[in-house]
């Protein structure tokens, strides 16, 4: 794939993002739990509040970004996730800790929708102009995100060893290198995109019914793919004593991913529709949490329990696959004219919501004492109702 220049960087971008990201978040559920004491549904909470924090306004960014350009856009959450990474690696209390992840996530929902706007804009143009299909260029883009996540746990999980503070101060070091690539790389203005000073866009974004459906579809997808972060770490826990093994089952989800995505896309979109497509990757991930619920009453334990969570991850991942780069692909068709960036963002922000409520209820549910089994499927029936809510057409 001859891409772009701009593209080529806007690739490279996400992979680093992921790299300062994923060396702390896999490792965030423990050290709120055990060293700053907090309670399972406490912890569930602060987790849905960073995703919300991040998915949650990315319709500010992206609104932003439709305003002002990414790149100042961009450069803020940059400087913002250094200051949130910081701030974590050293806060000791409930207060202090909430406010360090909903800098990161704030950070984040500036950069993130920016980026991933101006990926969208940039392969519906590589579509036009007959290079391929725009979800090619957005499962790469998924590929690079992926491989910053495969990397990222590997040098937190290294990290860790020495102190949790240490992880932190090491993603806020790679934010400080991606700032400064940015500030160089990045152009003033980038070509065919104007600034939008016109108001109104999120009146006419409400009254899209098929976008809002596109938005609860994915929430209820990403509440499931959070539990990356949340259940399967207390499975981890259960199953092995510690959470050794977790950062390489992130490592797993993240090379099948890389190894993967690419050739699954192709071989998908020659076959199926993109809601087809998004129907069979929600089959897929509901089926990855009743392998758990159905291994959980045996109770097994060290290796052999660590099996149901690996088909987990796989499952995971391979719906995951299906389903992320078909969804931003179909934002572009649902979207008005020079509002993609708002568009881009809204799908974020109405599935944060989603998973911060979700997550808490999770977090509840999992504390709950019911039988092994009751809480994965329960789990198994989110991506199942998330196939009731998607769009009937592309």
């Amino acid at each position: 794939m001859r891409l772009s220049p701009l593209l080529r960087l806007l690739i490279l971008t996400q992979l680093a993002f992921n790299v300062g990201f994923f060396a702390v978040l896999p490792f965030l559920s423990e050290h709120l739990g055990q060293t700053v004491g907090m309670a399972g549904w406490l912890v569930g909470f602060v987790l849905g509040l960073r995703t919300f924090s991040q998915q949650g306004l990315f319709v500010v960014g992206g609104a932003l970004a439709d305003r002002y350009g990414i790149r100042p856009v961009v450069l803020a959450g940059c400087a913002l996730r250094i200051a949130g990474f910081a701030w974590l690696g050293y806060a000791d209390s409930t207060a202090t800790v909430i406010g360090a992840v909903l800098l990161i996530g704030f950070a984040a929902a500036l950069f993130s929708p920016a980026v991933e706007s101006e990926v969208a804009r940039q392969a519906v143009v590589w579509e036009e102009k007959g290079k391929g299909s725009r979800t090619r260029v957005l499962a790469l883009f998924t590929v690079a995100g992926q491989a910053g996540a495969f990397v990222g746990p590997l040098l937190g999980g290294l990290l860790l060893a020495v102190d949790f503070r240490v992880v932190c101060l090491a993603g806020a070091g790679i934010f400080v290198l991606v700032l400064a690539g940015h500030a160089w790389l990045l152009p003033q203005h980038i070509p065919g995109r104007e600034r939008i000073r016109a108001k109104g866009g999120v009146r006419v974004l409400l009254r899209n019914r098929r976008f809002l459906a596109l938005c609860s579809a994915y929430g209820a997808y990403l509440l499931a793919y959070n539990q990356l972060y949340l259940a399967l770490p207390a499975e981890v826990e259960r199953a092995t004593g510690s959470q050794t093994a977790l950062a390489w089952l992130f490592a797993l989800s993240s090379l099948l991913v890389v190894t993967a995505q690419l050739p699954i896309t192709r071989w998908v979109g020659d076959r199926l529709a993109l809601r087809r497509s998004m129907v069979a990757g929600m089959l897929l991930i509901s089926a990855g949490f009743a392998v758990v619920a159905l291994a959980r009453p045996a109770g097994w334990t060290g290796t052999a329990g660590l099996l149901p969570a690996a088909g987990f991850v796989v499952l995971l991942t391979f719906g995951q696959m299906l389903v992320a780069p078909v969804a931003r692909a179909w934002v572009p068709d649902l979207a008005e004219d020079g509002r993609l960036g708002l568009y881009t963002g809204a799908l974020s922000s109405v599935s944060g919501l989603i998973v911060l409520v979700g997550s808490s209820l999770t977090g509840t549910l999992l504390d709950t004492g019911l039988p092994a089994a009751v809480p994965w499927l329960v789990l198994a029936a989110v991506p199942l109702a998330a196939i009731a809510v998607l769009p009937r057409r592309a």
